[in-house]
């Protein structure tokens, strides 16, 4: 008890520490935690502890990037469309063998919920196939960086 008391009053004798503005949610990143002590953290070192375990618990940093609220930004690769998203993970074997053909039923309807024009469907095909390692680089790859490898050698 007398060392949680100790590390108690050493954090709030730090928290008197000068951190310029805005420097708590660099140290604590975006999420719930970090809009609830928006102001009162700066220059606390409580406050950003509690920030950090705000963020970290209750699991809403990855909401808020995916959906680029909380204060978090949105990667620039995010793919928006969660029928995209469905769509992959239901038929991930099916698009690979797509890819590797290019062509086929499955990379049509990919292609078409990545929101590729219709005439451009034969070269985005011919690219993906020539770049299938980029997009699968292994068989354990996974959802999301099948979609963002594939937006990315799309250009998308």
């Amino acid at each position: 008890m007398k060392k949680l008391l100790m590390g108690l009053a050493l954090s709030i004798a730090m928290s008197g520490a000068a951190f310029a503005a805005g420097e708590a949610a660099v140290n604590t990143g975006c999420g719930l935690g970090t809009l609830l002590w928006e102001n009162k953290a700066d220059n606390s070192t409580l406050f950003q502890a509690f920030q950090a375990t705000t963020n970290a618990t209750s699991g809403n940093q990855t909401f808020g990037i995916t959906s680029g609220t909380l204060n978090c930004k949105q990667p620039d690769k995010f793919v928006r469309n969660d029928k995209l998203m469905h769509f992959v993970q239901a038929n991930m074997d099916n698009l690979a063998k797509d890819i590797a053909m290019g062509r086929g039923e499955t990379l049509d309807t990919f292609a078409e919920l990545l929101g590729v024009n219709p005439s451009e469907n034969a070269a985005f095909n011919a690219n993906l196939q020539a770049n299938f390692d980029k997009i699968f680089p292994s068989e354990n790859v996974v959802l999301a960086d099948v979609i963002d490898n594939a937006a990315t050698v799309a250009g998308r």
